[in-house]
């Protein structure tokens, strides 16, 4: 038997005005999870088609078992046993969970579907898995973690020998994440290879025994995971040293631009109180349905509170509308940059300047030479990578994506920016540059309240932290009195008891 399973060899691919893999090496072993991580735009996902089947090499070689292949479609690359689960799952969400798992290979005899057997077959599959849904489930009725269990259980069904996971975790709880990793481990424990990718540095550590790095469409190395730190892999995944990961500026504290007394709206929080400073960034964190986005989106006129106060440079105000927010000088970064945030089938120009497009008008006219200027310098300013102004904010990266919404938040002139987990699902590289844009806005003499679940930044960027706990705030804590513990204590804490939770 060889060593490896897949090998691939001097992979390059190229696309008008692109070198999306640049001979790049990558070799995997059966019964091995291997972590694959480089920023957004590396090459990471450019290399999951070419192993699908859904793009095929310019150059280079794919060995799989020892001997060259060549995938045609994913067709091909399904029937030698390769299959995909990406971080948006790709389902079908009116039909049941059998027919999403045998989509495209459905048992049938003399041309009939056999329904039972199907059925049955999905059950034995999810079982195995441990799921607490059933076969005849429709796909639509489930969360993300289940349906990712339906991925990987239609992987299943397929006989898959080399599984590719994409940011399984991007968008799970702590605890649906523990149970990902343990299915994966079953998995390889069974002979199956998995290229896990993931930003996630706990990932990587978790699981992988091999990782292997991609910078800017090129192969960097491959080490085993006990003999690489976590500066080793932020090296190699952005080409320079950041000794300082979060980039928090010392600044002296201005006076206070926002103020929260006992806001309050029924069945979501209830009695919460904060205040925020110029030049200051306040973290927002707590555990699942504490209650944070929905303290956000009324601060920001997507609610009405039905209770309590709102204070802006010490006047109380009532905001209606997101429009009003702005026009008093409050932005948000929405947490659901896909479906919130942008308008993916537009150009990144025009989703830049899309809230204050009045800048650029008269008379009913737009002025697009006026607009494609100011566009322009506010991606160059949020270093947003892409070709033109005009490519489609649905092509970037999610990294640059990311920085898109940060860009368009910046057309106006804000007092307070709020910035729902601003680094969900982006690379390393990315949250550094979103990082130094924050300490740039609070430098200004902006506000910045930033909701994250990650305690890393939490405690690296922020100046003070309020924890939240089933709507209400538990706790504030200064940067010099935070501590992991005294957070995650907090975020239990109900009533003045401390309970075990989950963490997002």
């Amino acid at each position: 038997m060889p060593e490896y399973i897949l090998e691939l060899h001097g992979i390059t691919k190229l696309f008008p005005g692109v070198k999306a893999l640049n001979n790049v090496n990558f070799q995997l072993k059966a019964g091995e999870i291997h972590a694959l991580m480089g920023e957004n735009g590396a090459g990471k996902s450019t290399l999951i088609k070419v192993i699908t089947g859904v793009h095929q090499p310019d150059a280079g070689e794919i060995i799989l078992d020892g001997k060259k292949v060549s995938f045609k479609s994913p067709r091909d690359a399904s029937q030698a046993g390769v299959a995909a689960i990406y971080q948006h799952v790709t389902a079908y969400p009116h039909l049941t969970v059998t027919e999403n798992i045998f989509m495209g290979h459905e048992k049938r005899t003399y041309g009939f579907i056999q329904w039972r057997t199907m059925h049955r077959e999905a059950q034995i599959l999810l079982d195995a898995l441990k799921v607490d849904f059933h076969a005849t489930d429709l796909m639509g009725s489930l969360s993300v973690a289940q349906q990712q269990m339906v991925e990987i259980a239609k992987a299943l069904s397929t006989n898959a020998r080399i599984i590719i996971m994409d940011e399984p975790t991007a968008a799970l709880t702590r605890t649906e994440a523990n149970r990902l990793y343990e299915i994966t481990e079953k998995l390889r424990d069974g002979g199956v290879a998995i290229v896990f990718i993931s930003h996630r540095f706990e990932d990587m550590y978790r699981l992988a025994s091999r990782v292997t790095v991609f910078r800017d469409a090129k192969y960097i190395w491959t080490r085993n995971v006990s003999e690489v730190s976590e500066a080793d892999l932020i090296h190699a995944m952005v080409g320079r040293e950041l000794t300082e990961l979060f980039p928090k500026p010392e600044l002296e504290i201005g006076p206070e631009v926002l103020r929260a007394e006992s806001l309050s709206h029924t069945g979501f929080f209830k009695d919460v109180s904060f205040a925020a400073h110029r030049g200051e960034i306040i973290g927002i964190t707590g555990l699942v349905g504490a209650g944070r986005t929905e303290v956000m989106e009324t601060l920001f006129g997507v609610t009405k509170p039905d209770g309590g106060a709102l204070y802006l440079n010490g006047e109380q105000v009532q905001i209606r509308s997101p429009q009003e927010a702005m026009q008093k000088g409050i932005g948000l970064l929405t947490e659901d940059r896909q479906h919130k945030g942008l308008i993916l089938d537009w150009g990144l120009g025009r989703n830049i300047t899309l809230a204050e497009l009045s800048q650029f008008s008269k008379l009913g006219f737009i002025n697009e030479k006026a607009e494609r200027i100011a566009a322009k310098d506010l991606a160059e300013r949020v270093d947003t990578r892409a070709k033109t102004l005009f490519d489609l904010a649905g092509s970037l990266s999610g990294g640059n994506q990311q920085k898109l919404v940060v860009a368009r938040a910046l057309t106006s002139k804000l007092d307070v920016l709020i910035m729902d987990e601003p680094t969900k699902g982006v690379d390393v590289g990315a949250k550094a540059a979103i990082y130094e844009i924050m300490g740039e806005l609070a430098g200004q003499g902006m506000a910045i309240i930033m909701v994250s679940s990650e305690m890393p930044e939490i405690l690296g960027m922020c100046d003070r932290i309020y924890v939240m706990c089933e709507g209400r705030v538990t706790g504030e804590l200064s940067r010099a009195e935070a501590t992991g513990e005294k957070i995650l204590e907090l975020a239990m804490k109900k009533d003045g008891k401390t309970e075990v939770g989950e963490t997002e």
